[in-house]
């Protein structure tokens, strides 16, 4: 039975957000951010999937440890699927969540709500010391917000509207996101991957 996962994310919001989630686990929880010294992986996959095995990988073998890493995207319909796995660098290599965001509504100004329609997708990477990997997946649909509404969340939770709900991520509680959320989806999956490994 595995007594401790390591967090392989370098993103202090993740890691928090991750760790909430996985509270009621039974294992030991501890984000990669927390020790002084940690990998600092290249995310140049081409898709999710490979950018968080990659990540799970290289921070199992550093920490001889199981590891579990996400890489998570917003597709756009109208976009043809982007900014997708370039999500977190949309508008540049260490660009901020505001140029992002801007950058976004930038390329959509003037698109209808009801072209503006995309998913949120994570993939998790759970990897062994060994570099045995398992895959869990989670997805939420909505749409792009015509103007930026709450201020809780990070990332593009401004932007993304909810229907169902009738707020965007960044609109709702911290403990409403963590159970509907394409990240909790996917963590939920991981889970039950984690106890019966």
């Amino acid at each position: 039975m595995i007594k401790e996962i390591i967090l392989a994310t370098g993103n202090k919001h993740k890691a928090e957000e991750m760790k909430e989630i996985l509270k009621d686990l039974g294992v030991k929880v501890t984000p990669m951010i927390s020790f002084s010294e940690h990998p600092k992986t290249e995310e140049c996959g081409k898709t999710l999937e490979e950018n968080a095995i990659k990540k799970a990988r290289e921070a199992a073998k550093f920490f001889c440890k199981w590891a579990l890493a996400d890489d998570s995207g917003l597709e756009v319909d109208y976009l043809g699927g982007a900014p997708g796995v370039y999500s977190a660098r949309y508008a540049g290599e260490k660009c901020l969540y505001e140029n992002n965001n801007n950058k976004l509504f930038k390329v959509l100004d003037g698109v209808p709500l009801e072209k503006r329609t995309a998913k949120f997708r994570t993939v998790i990477a759970i990897s062994s010391p060994d570099g045995e990997i398992n895959l869990a997946e989670g997805k939420i649909f909505g749409t792009i917000a015509l103007q930026f509404l709450g201020s809780n969340g990070f990332g593009y939770d401004s932007a993304f509207y909810i229907p169902e709900h009738g707020k965007t991520f960044a609109e709702l509680s911290a403990d409403t996101k963590n159970s509907i959320s394409h990240r909790a989806i996917a963590l939920r999956k991981a889970k039950e991957i984690i106890k019966s490994l």
